[in-house]
């Protein structure tokens, strides 16, 4: 098979053997009387002027010229003409930059030896069913899923759940003289000749890992073969498989650990630069025992099950010296509990605000403008994992001198700094929001720092501490900066109050950085523009980039993250647009004319034309609210040099 040579992702940039592909299927097609010669020509016309991921066979399909069925029988009639990569992009399965990934990760010796087809299995990059179908029609098996309550149980008798274990083989039903049997992978000589050894003359169905797996689980469970008794995991063993976890999760540097109870596994997955990636799947024995471990780790009531509770713990290794804070959630679901881990490292170094990512121009605002005002409230805004506390964190390190006197009250303390009174509340000993801010006014700060605004009362508060004069910093969860002022609206803040103490509200994101091992530049096409709201022109000088995907990113194309930012400093004309109760898009229109307001769309744009973060990031992720500015102009707004 050919590796592609481009990384766009439009007909003209394809590899040359991927439009081969194409044309072949349109051969085949074309021979086969499926399709006249005219319907092709119009279909490539419209390909033409797509420039997107689509294919030539996924645009028959579109205009109604092909349909599923025809095309998999011709596939199936004129099979192993095809390369298998090549046909899974052809057929829309598979983009061409992923089957660039997964043919560069055949050459790293992590992936030695392994098909194609494994390797874009074990990267998510192809649901397995999909795989299966086009393998099946390529080697010309038939492909059915077994299932323990439909096969003929007589013929699975004769063979022991470990023999179906070993060969990766099912049977299912006898048709005549032959037996049929599911296997994995039927080109598996040694399952085959272990399959004729016990039926006699088998036909072999290709089936997917999933189904063969269930399939001998529901027989092993029938037969009272359990894999594994829950009696048979000790305290001991969990404790090793808990503090282990925890210990690769900070390696890989994790930020969340989730243990799912499924219905055959429990399964952990780990959030790395925002996105869930599978880590292992353990034996579902185990799950009980490390809920109860953890739950100990807690000081959680180990007895309860069926209600959903929380707690912490910090978790020290003394092997590796690795420490953190640990947030524990446990979460009741029909197949047990759900055990999600927020890892707060406490190697995590404090953020100067210069190194937030704010931009040049956006920075000089917040801190003249937001930061030295002497009172009022500053709203940082966005939703979870947005890295509003990092942000908040940053403005308190900026505060924090000799002659101001800061007091906070969150849940829990996250960073620890020197010179700040920080207060833990915990509601268990009457330590709640209320009464900690009963008594934080009494404590004479120049700056009150609330961990978050969470409903009415905590709102009321912000504004009542920034109405006596102090300057409060707190964090709120906003679509936007503009989404902020209007909940507060929704809360049943009075307007006149919004108005006259909040100063500036800053919401954010996080996007995946593109990897600098396997960045290759990009060129976006015709539907991306479209859901940007742009034409090319508007994208004069940008220099794209997308992540190939290798080794050091996992074969992601992403590592580590960037700071994106969009800054409302409150002027007259805000004002009176909040005291007059106008809508979010007037709101929105006022702060863009007058107070110099930078979308969060458009600062996205502008990371991305300077290559640090990629379009499909910003479209993914970004609220597009309004066709954002031309690049040149927001380059001009933001204070960075413009791309030439």
């Amino acid at each position: 098979m050919h590796h592609p040579e481009h990384h766009g992702t439009t007909e003209a940039e394809l590899d040359p053997s991927v439009q081969d592909t194409g044309k072949q299927i349109a051969a085949i097609l074309e021979d086969g009387g499926i399709v006249t010669h005219e319907q092709l020509i119009h279909a490539r016309r419209v390909l033409g002027k797509l420039r997107d991921d689509h294919s030539l066979t996924q645009v028959l399909q579109e205009l109604g010229y092909l349909d599923a069925r025809q095309l998999r029988q011709a596939l199936r009639e004129n099979r192993q003409i095809v390369p298998l990569g090549n046909l899974l992009v052809e057929l829309g399965y598979l983009k061409p930059l992923e089957l660039r990934a997964a043919l560069d990760a055949q050459q790293d010796p992590e992936f030695q030896g392994k098909r194609l087809g494994e390797i874009l299995l074990e990267k998510r990059l192809i649901q397995e069913h999909q795989l299966i179908e086009v393998l099946a029609d390529q080697l010309g098996f038939l492909y059915e899923e077994p299932s323990f309550t439909d096969i003929d149980h007589d013929l699975l008798y004769q063979v022991t759940p470990d023999w179906c274990r070993r060969f990766q083989a099912v049977p299912m039903r006898r048709k005549g003289e032959t037996v049929q049997v599911a296997f994995r992978n039927p080109l598996d000589t040694f399952a085959r000749q272990a399959a004729e050894g016990t039926f006699g003359e088998v036909l072999a169905v290709i089936s997917t890992r999933r189904a063969v797996e269930d399939t001998i689980t529901a027989y092993e469970n029938s037969r009272q073969h359990t894999r594994q008794r829950p009696a048979e995991v000790n305290e001991a063993d969990a404790s090793s498989v808990v503090d282990r976890l925890i210990v690769e999760a900070l390696e890989l540097g994790a930020s969340d650990i989730h243990l799912e109870p499924m219905r055959q596994q429990l399964r952990v997955r780990l959030r790395h630069d925002g996105i869930l990636m599978l880590h292992k799947e353990l034996d579902r024995a185990i799950a009980p025992i490390i809920s109860s471990r953890l739950k100990v780790l807690c000081k959680a009531d180990i007895a309860e099950k069926r209600r959903h509770q929380g707690g912490g713990f910090r978790f020290d290794d003394p092997q590796s010296g690795r420490r953190s804070d640990v947030r524990a959630s446990f979460y009741a679901t029909i197949f047990g509990e759900k055990i999600v881990l927020r890892l707060l490292s406490r190697k995590a170094e404090l953020l100067d605000i210069k190194e937030v990512g704010l931009a040049p121009r956006m920075l000089e605002r917040f801190v003249e403008d937001a930061l030295e005002v002497p009172s009022g409230v500053i709203l940082i805004t966005g939703p979870t994992g947005s890295g509003k506390t990092t942000t908040l964190y940053g403005c308190v390190n900026y505060l924090n001198d000799m002659e101001r006197s800061i007091i906070t009250a969150e849940d829990p303390v996250e960073y620890v700094i020197d010179g700040i009174a920080q207060c833990n509340l915990n509601p268990k000993i009457n330590l709640t929001f209320e009464e900690t801010l009963r008594h934080m006014v009494r404590q004479d700060p120049d700056v009150i720092v609330l961990g978050e605004i969470r409903d009415q009362f905590s709102a009321e508060s912000a504004i009542q501490a920034a109405l006596t004069g102090h300057k409060v910093l707190t964090t709120f969860h906003t679509e936007d900066s503009i989404g902020g002022l209007l909940r507060l609206m929704n809360m049943q803040i009075e307007t006149f109050l919004i108005s006259s103490t909040v100063v500036s509200v800053l919401a954010q994101r996080l996007l995946r950085h593109v990897c600098e091992h396997c960045a290759a530049p990009y060129r976006p096409n015709a539907n991306e523009l479209h859901r940007l709201g742009c034409q090319q022109n508007d994208l004069a000088g940008a220099n794209f980039r997308q992540g190939r995907g290798c080794r050091e990113c996992h074969y992601t194309g992403y590592a580590g993250r960037v700071g994106v930012f969009e800054l409302l400093v409150l002027n007259e004309m805000v004002k009176d647009a909040i005291l007059n109760k106008r809508t979010s898009s007037e709101i929105r229109r006022i702060s863009i004319e007058t107070s110099g307001l930078i979308t969060l769309l458009e600062d996205g744009l502008a990371k991305a034309a300077a290559g640090a973060t990629s379009l499909h990031e910003v479209l993914r992720h970004l609220p597009r609210l309004g066709r954002p500015r031309p690049l040149r102009e927001i380059l001009r707004l933001v204070g960075e040099t413009p791309v030439r």
